[in-house]
């Protein structure tokens, strides 16, 4: 528990006053300790849980009004300009950056997990080809406990990491292997001598019939960053889901699995995928401007501009800015929805009526221009989210069965019918 203030809030009920210690953490606003309600006869009313800390976490901070994101204190655009995705992992997992031979024990035991038990390809087959990627990985990561059910005592420390090791490490081939059966094209087997990104790409694009593929190095560090940018985002839905289902002492993967179900909603993990969503409907760039004028009187949405956390600019959003600029640059692509996505970025960078509202671009609507151009349908958006999310989704989870925690119990506010008698069908009007 963080240390406890001097100062206590005093709530006065019925006459009766009832103490509630302040703590401070060691950034962010400090908490009431709102226990005392109970003895009060009172439950507290918070719909969407918009002021309450029902955890106590030293993984992520936030601050919206600064546009500050922190994982173990470090800021986002330094892990994200000088660390590689696995790098950011280890210190979410572990609290700190690895030391070198931290670093390359990790890697090595990542790549060797890489791997998934032979008859998880025939568990693909039991799905529709044309299924939703997000359900496929809802079924398979949810079922990966009835293969890998060796280490899943949650009360040994060894069993808890070698389960986050493992689902780490197995997401991108679970995803390719979404991606691949989609298509109708044979599994490609992860390779030791790529990276965990070049290994992904290599899954998702190679084929048998060239064993000479090569990974663009430039997509290769974009897809590095866009699962660094995506790693975690403190208690956000998918995050208290994974924690939700883990008070019960649910197995990791079947909390992994309800996190993959949480972010799959379309105000929460789709937001990249919307992003294009809203192109395709804008359609040219003749029809911006039009767009943007019914943005202002609020007649349609704007996907990929704004956050609901970060109140003046999304920190994620100039790295992968700077890395969209560059994809493109590699690719030369000439792709009339990327002229579009371009001038809408324009317009929200120099129109008054967007920036006095901080309607910025966000990291969603440049990692949905990226995953675009590398050729990645949209339907695959939200799994590499759910793949890059991974790391901080177990994170909460381990730090969570660390330590003595409770199981959740959400109280409500009632407004239904009270107490009253049964009625024989025969006497109903």
């Amino acid at each position: 528990m963080s240390n406890t203030s001097q100062k206590n809030a005093t709530l006065l009920v019925d006459g009766n006053e009832y103490e509630l210690p302040i703590i401070n953490g060691t950034l962010g606003r400090p908490v009431l300790d709102i226990s005392a309600l109970q003895d009060a006869g009172y439950w507290s009313y918070d719909p969407g849980f918009k002021v309450t800390a029902p955890v106590e976490s030293k993984i992520t901070f936030i601050d919206g009004n600064k546009g500050e994101l922190l994982h173990r204190g470090y800021p986002i655009d330094q892990l994200a300009e000088k660390a590689e995705y696995l790098e950011v992992c280890y210190a979410l997992l572990h609290g700190e950056l690895p030391t070198q031979q931290q670093k390359d024990d990790f890697y090595d035991t990542v790549k060797h997990h890489a791997g998934v038990h032979e008859q998880l390809r025939k568990f693909y087959e039991g799905f529709r080809r044309d299924a939703h990627p997000m359900a496929t990985m809802v079924g398979v990561v949810g079922a990966l406990s009835a293969f890998y059910h060796d280490n899943l005592d949650i009360s040994d420390e060894r069993h808890r990491e070698i389960t986050a090791i493992r689902l780490i490490a197995k997401m991108p081939t679970l995803v390719a292997m979404s991606y691949k059966y989609s298509k109708g094209e044979p599994f490609m087997y992860p390779r030791n001598d790529f990276s965990y990104a070049e290994n992904f790409l290599y899954m998702m694009f190679a084929t048998p019939a060239d064993p000479q593929y090569k990974v663009n190095p430039v997509l290769v560090n974009a897809m590095d960053k866009i699962f660094t940018l995506h790693a975690d985002h403190e208690q956000n839905a998918s995050t208290s889901t994974v924690r939700l289902a883990g008070s019960t002492g649910a197995n990791p993967y079947a909390c992994i699995a309800a996190g993959i179900t949480a972010l799959w909603g379309p105000l929460h993990g789709g937001a990249n995928e919307a992003v294009l969503e809203m192109l395709d409907e804008i359609g040219t760039v003749d029809n911006v401007d039009d767009f943007m004028e019914k943005v202002k009187r609020k007649e349609v949405k704007l996907m990929g501009f704004g956050h609901r956390v970060y109140r003046n600019f999304d920190p994620r959003a100039k790295v992968m800015k700077e890395t969209c600029d560059q994809v493109l640059g590699e690719l030369g692509i000439n792709d009339p929805k990327l002229e579009l996505a371009m001038k809408l970025e324009k317009i929200a960078l120099e129109d008054d009526y967007f920036i006095e509202r901080n309607l910025y671009p966000n990291v969603d609507f440049y990692s949905g221009i990226i995953l675009k151009a590398m050729g990645i349908p949209t339907s695959m958006f939200t799994v590499i989210f759910a793949l890059a999310r991974t790391a901080g989704w177990i994170s909460h989870w381990l730090e969570m069965q660390s330590a003595p925690f409770k199981i959740s119990r959400p109280r409500q506010l009632y407004t239904g019918e009270t107490k009253r008698e049964f009625i024989n069908i025969e006497d109903r009007q």
